[in-house]
């Protein structure tokens, strides 16, 4: 049992050090994240146009 509370012990001094980031700091990477799948989503769009286009014309 004792291991038990140790380990506990230990993540709770753990997460005291974890430093969590500021709320303007999430707001931009979660305007990074959103871009980013808007941008990746479109390529991969455009992409699958262009091969089923390609497949229309060949078959």
């Amino acid at each position: 049992m004792g291991k038990i509370f140790g380990f506990f012990k230990e993540c709770g001094a753990e997460l005291r050090k974890v430093v969590w980031p500021t709320r303007d700091d999430v707001v931009s990477s979660v305007k990074v994240v959103i871009v980013s799948t808007i941008i990746i989503a479109a390529i991969l769009g455009c992409l699958d146009i262009l091969f089923s286009a390609g497949m229309s014309l060949a078959f």
